[in-house]
Parts: C-alpha cells; structure tokens; sequence
C-alpha cells in the first residue's frame, strides 16, 4: 500500500489577509490540499501569534478572520485536518520535551534572534533589550509543531527554511538520546514552492500591510473597486499604445486571468486601452472570481460558532495523532505510570526473551488506556477505557500473564477478550493475512516462557 505523503502547513495568525496572500499562499496551498496522494495538516498559529503581538482583541480578530479566509477560499475540512495550534495540548507538552534536548547554541544561531540582538548593539541597546523567550525558543516550538505529526513536506518561504533544518536537528537528537534503536520522529523536508506568485501592491512595490499598499482580500466590492482605482499607473492618455510588462495592473490582472483572458487584455492594452477601463476590466475578473468567496467569508464571520464547530472537530482529528504519539514520548523518556513500573520486574522474568510492552496513559476524560507495543514500535493493541488505574493494570498484568488470551477475528481487525468481555482492539489491517500476521504476533508476545 503507498504511503501518503504528510504535508503540513501552518498559517499565521496575525493580520487581515490580502490578495497577495492569497495569490501567494492560500490558492496555491489550497489546490495542493486536492492531492490524493497528500495528507495535509493546515494549523493556525495561534501560540506563534503571541510572540509578536500582545493585543488580545487584534489576536482573537485575527483568528476569525484567517480560519474564515481559509474556509471561504475553498479548503475542505473533510479531507484535511484543519485546527489551532492552542487547541492541541500535547504541542506545548513536546515543546518543552524538545527543549530539554535543544541546545542553546543551535537556538543562539536563528535569524530573528540574531537580527534583533544586531539591531540592539548598532542601536546601542543591551544585546537582548526587548528580546523575550517566546522569540528566542521560536524554533522549537515550530519543531514540536512539524515533528508532533511527523510531516514529511513543510511548504515555507526561504526564511523559514532554517526553522525546518532546526527542526530536524532536534529531532535526530531526540531520537539518538531516547530512541533505543527506533526513530521516533520522521526528518521533514523544506517544500520552497519556486513559482508562487508575488503581486505588485498599489503602488509598484510588493503588495504588503507594511507598505501599506494591499487590496483587502474580502472587503466589499465597493472598497474594492475604490482600492484598484489607486493603482499607480503612468502617464499614457486612452489611444495611446501601454507597455503590459512594466505595467503591475497588468500583474494583477495576470494572476487571476486564464491564458485566454491575459492575452486579449495584452493585445486591448498595446492598443490603447484606457487606464481606467484597464482598471474597470481588473475589478470585474477579480469580483468574478471572488464574489462567491466574499460571500461565504462574511457568512462565516457572522456565524464563527460554526467555525469554532468546525476546528474542534479538527482538533480532535489532529489529537487522536497527537496523543497517542506524545504517551510514546513520555514513556520513551521515563515519564511512566507507577503502575507499569510495579509490574515490570514480573514481567521481565516471565518474558526476558520478549520486547514487547505495554504502555499506560490517560485521556483527557480521566479515563484510563493501554497500548501494547510490539519489539519495532508497531501498535499490537489499544485498549478500552476504564474507570481508574487500577482496573487498567489489573487487566494489563492478566494478558502479561498470558490468562485465558481470547482474540477473535472481526472483518479486517481483531479484538480481545476476558472474562467475556472487550478489553482492547487492533487497528484496521489492509486484508485478512495481515490481520492473522497481527495475531500470531499477539500471541507470541503474550505467551508466557517457561521456566
């Protein structure tokens, strides 16, 4: 079976996206989230947004109004897993797991953290005047938000290729200190997309909100058009002929234009198409393509229960990877239940031969699980819930002890039983020889050695 390639992509949560954002990044990411052969992680970096802004109304509008972006604009939630960074709280958890393995040298080496402390010193200033730790350890909580769902592709811009290499730097010494043979982290990849498009903003220069030159993405047909109006354009009268390669409206109107379309547009402007008619011709391809979008947006932003409905149900798609994953970790780097570690001397003895084992956790409902992990790291099982404990261990010590193993074939799974009743499932194997595979592996682990 052909492994899908994880690719995930996180969005920042800070400002009002703009039609360059959306040429540049939310079209193309969007149409790549089509690809049958992708499983994509789209999160908003809410924590990220923290470092550089401490307006909690500008934060929390800045939440809405990105989600609603990417809803609007097409991203089908049912075929990716769409969440808030806040809402995973397994990600701060492994942030400080790989900060207990970062070294500070590395961190010393980011870009923002250098090019602030060299504009401190030109500036006269402490070297770390205004410098917080958010900043600072930017890196690893970026890595904890790649390595978390083991993406292989990380879609960034040239600036953030360090953050990817740093992130895989932690990883490997994560893995080298606590894998014991196993890699736990997959090394991602910087994916540099060379042909996303950079859109001239009203004034010439890169559309950006620092230049203060962007056409609102979803502002109302009227702010729009009174937007492209302002295009800087130059001196040509209606008749005379316009040069379309020096010529930005003409950019714009090429980002959004089918070949057919950019060449009529060409030949009307060589022939003396007016500027503002030109500009006239813009507004209807950009409402055209846009209404329907702007539409949904401003449906979106009137209704954001609907949105919180929607990433909730993402982050617990994005938990139930997350979770199991982070109970991994912590075993792996000896944060375990006192249960286990009661009844691990009995079971060394038992099954010295054996690498198998189990490993305890519990859920955010207070309920207690288990995972019995074969020699390799695969899932042999995962338990059901259970009220305390001490129900959970009582079972975990009867299958160690290899009493009464009771697994019945179920379509393309299996599940175990005791005492009449389900104590734990397998997952959901490709046919029914990989399931009897599991199976006699299950049962060679839990068979009991003689003495």
């Amino acid at each position: 079976m052909t492994t899908r390639t994880r690719i995930l992509t996180g969005i920042t949560t800070t400002g009002t996206p703009h039609l360059g954002n959306y040429a540049g990044a939310i079209r193309p990411a969007i149409l790549a989230s089509q690809d049958a052969n992708a499983d994509s992680f789209y999160f908003l970096a809410d924590y990220h947004a923290l470092i550089k802004c401490d307006d909690p109304q500008r934060i929390q509008r800045s939440r809405m109004e990105i989600a609603a972006t990417w809803l609007a604009g097409g991203l089908d939630v049912n075929r990716v897993t769409f969440y808030r960074q806040s809402d995973i709280p397994e990600i701060p958890e492994l942030t400080w797991l790989l900060t207990c393995v970062a070294a500070k040298g590395l961190l010393n080496r980011a870009h923002a953290y250098k090019a602030s402390v060299d504009k401190n010193v030109e500036t006269g200033e402490d070297p770390d005047a205004g410098i917080t730790m958010g900043l600072y350890s930017y890196p690893v909580l970026m890595a904890a938000d790649i390595l978390m769902f083991n993406a292989h592709k990380v879609p960034v811009g040239r600036d953030q290729i360090q953050h990817v290499e740093m992130a895989r730097d932690i990883g490997q010494r994560f893995n080298h200190l606590f894998g014991n043979g196993k890699e736990f982290f997959t090394m991602p990849e910087a994916l540099i997309e060379e042909s996303v498009a950079t859109l001239p903003g009203l004034d010439g220069r890169k559309m950006s909100k620092s230049y203060d030159n962007t056409i609102p993405l979803f502002t109302s047909a009227k702010d729009m058009k009174d937007a492209i109006s302002r295009i800087v354009t130059d001196s040509r009268a209606p008749g005379e002929a316009k040069d379309p390669d020096n010529s930005h409206l003409f950019t714009l109107y090429q980002a959004f234009a089918s070949k057919a379309q950019e060449e009529e547009f060409r030949a009307e402007l060589q022939q003396g198409l007016g500027w503002g008619e030109a500009k006239s011709r813009l507004f209807q391809l950009l409402d055209g393509q846009l209404g329907e979008a702007r539409e949904r947006y401003h449906a979106l932003m009137s209704r954001p229960s609907d949105m919180e409905d929607l990433l909730l149900v993402g982050a617990k798609k994005a938990r139930a990877v997350a979770a199991p994953f982070l109970a991994e970790l912590r075993e792996a780097v000896g944060l375990r239940s006192f249960v286990e570690q009661a009844a691990a001397p009995v079971a060394a003895k038992k099954k010295a031969a054996k690498a198998a084992r189990f490993v305890s956790f519990r859920e955010d409902d207070g309920s207690f699980r288990f995972r019995l992990l074969a020699a390799d790291g695969e899932q042999l099982l995962l338990s059901r819930h259970f009220a305390d404990g001490k129900a959970a261990g009582a079972v975990t010590k009867q299958l160690q002890n290899g009493d009464a193993l009771d697994v019945r074939p179920e379509a393309l799974s299996f599940s175990v039983w005791l005492d009449g009743s389900v104590v734990a499932d397998s997952a959901e194997f490709a046919d029914e020889a990989s399931r009897d595979a599991a199976i006699a592996a299950l049962r060679v682990a839990l068979t009991p050695l003689e003495d």
